[in-house]
């Protein structure tokens, strides 16, 4: 069971890796908030790290989790009919918080793969 913490949005729209993307990227993330429940249901490639940083001391102590996901954004032709769907693979940040709850933190890593076309 993964929860929505009170941290998510704030780390979600004004982390260091989210100011630091730009164009599809940035986009993407933006429209991938739609679709968390899914990117955290079909997540896969559990790995866990220590908590490193003094500032997630006490939300962080017990560690983080990082899932690899993916996604899909449509792209729309000049007749609003999708064209194709442009993939995106991402890190999905968890964090064991200290009540021993796991909280989404954030969506990084954030990867375009290719353009898939719709055979007509």
């Amino acid at each position: 069971m993964v929860y929505i913490g009170s941290d998510l949005p704030k780390e979600y729209t004004g982390s260091k890796y989210t100011n630091s993307i730009k164009g599809t990227n940035a986009k993407a993330k933006a429209n991938a908030a739609t679709g968390i429940p899914e990117l955290i249901e079909i997540a896969v490639g559990k790995h866990f790290r220590e908590n490193n940083e003094d500032k997630h001391r006490r939300d962080g102590k017990n560690g983080w989790y990082r899932y690899d996901s993916k996604f899909a954004l449509p792209v729309y032709d000049d007749n609003g009919k999708v064209e194709r769907y442009n993939i995106f693979h991402a890190s999905v940040l968890i964090r064991y918080s200290n009540d021993g709850k796991m909280y989404l933190y954030d969506i990084i890593d954030i990867k375009k793969e290719t353009s898939n076309s719709l055979g007509d």
